[in-house]
């Protein structure tokens, strides 16, 4: 019984691991892409807190700190409650992902 147990829970700390390596990345792209296109004029940043960041290295950096913290923090979620930061963090991968997909869907119409 306790064998199951472990094997689930390393089963889902991997799935856990995929989907925070998945958010982190989603958002670094994020920041690529913003970082390519704003100061082009091609789009714009929708955030007004970051828009005065963005073409500055500290706003790569920003992005890639304010990711891992979210990492950190789901990953801390995950070990306290396991089924919550899961979904959490699906909703994370999928909020970001869409996020991307989006962003680049503008930047290829133009």
């Amino acid at each position: 019984m306790l064998k199951a147990i472990t094997k689930a829970l390393k089963n889902t700390d991997k799935k856990m691991w995929y989907l925070l390596a998945a958010m982190v990345l989603f958002i670094i792209i994020d920041g690529v892409l913003t970082q390519y296109f704003v100061p082009r004029g091609v789009v714009r940043e929708a955030n007004t807190f970051i828009q005065p960041l963005v073409g500055k290295s500290s706003f790569m950096i920003l992005k890639i700190v304010g990711a891992l913290v979210c990492a950190a923090i789901l990953w801390d979620v995950h070990r306290r409650f396991p089924k919550v930061g899961l979904i959490a963090t699906w909703i994370a991968v999928v909020g970001c992902g869409a996020i991307v997909v989006w962003n680049t869907s503008l930047v290829l119409l133009i």
